[in-house]
């Protein structure tokens, strides 16, 4: 890279300095807007003792799900787990962490963390399982509870449009968790559809600014669909 320039040519130096034990923080939402070649480069570094913070592990043999498989990840911070058998079989078996988090919840975690807002309180989950061992106030007579924001040493995004500095630009229903995402890493990796130049972006449309990026590089994506329900004749 040179200058502001952050596009990267190789998912291997997309993905440089990964290393086990760390956090990782992800975007998408099912396998919509899911990073898929970083995490497949993920997969082929072959680091372990990771903690993914995601909406979900993707599927059995997609997604962040194909770090199951060689048991790479340590510890899962999701809101659902319902699509990945796997993750099903490792947690019941106790190989694997899973910290489930309300949604909505997940989110503000990382926009807060992506703010530098160490916690925040959250009337969600008061009273359920959620909010055993956690700091309980009352504010107008509700009760909130106390949720730690969350960081990590790397953000794997998935966006659209990148211009050269990183500025980027999310289609339809794939922003999902990827704008909190990109905010919450020690280093940004986004990997979009297309690249262009700086000034081609109109500055109106543009969902997370390039000072949350630190490389991006240019993916092709499958697109899987997670789960195809037919209708008898």
């Amino acid at each position: 890279m040179s200058g502001f320039n952050k596009v990267v040519s190789s998912y291997q130096e997309a993905m440089a300095g990964l290393s086990d034990d760390m956090t990782i923080i992800a975007g998408g939402f099912g396998l919509c807007g899911i990073p898929e070649g970083l995490i497949t480069e993920i997969k082929r570094q072959g680091v372990k003792g990771l903690t993914i913070v995601s909406n979900n592990c993707g599927t059995d043999n997609f997604g962040l799900g194909m770090l199951l498989e060689d048991k790479q990840i340590k510890k899962m911070v999701s809101s659902y787990v319902g699509e990945n058998a796997e993750f099903e079989r490792q947690y019941l078996s106790g190989e694997l962490e899973v910290d489930l988090t309300p949604q909505g919840t997940l989110a503000e975690k990382m926009r807060a963390g992506g703010a530098g807002i160490p916690a925040f309180y959250t009337a969600t989950g008061y009273g359920t399982p959620v909010a055993e061992g956690k700091e309980v106030k009352q504010f107008n007579g509700r009760n909130y509870i106390l949720e730690e924001s969350v960081t990590g040493d790397f953000a794997i995004v998935k966006a659209w449009k990148a211009d050269k500095i990183g500025n980027l630009v999310y289609r339809d229903t794939a922003m999902n968790f990827n704008p909190m995402a990109a905010t919450a890493g020690k280093i940004t990796v986004v990997e979009v559809e297309e690249i262009v130049e700086v000034g081609e972006l109109d500055p109106n449309q543009i969902h997370t600014p390039g000072i949350y990026v630190n490389r991006i590089i240019k993916g092709s994506f499958e697109k899987r669909i997670e789960k195809i329900t037919l209708a008898k004749n």
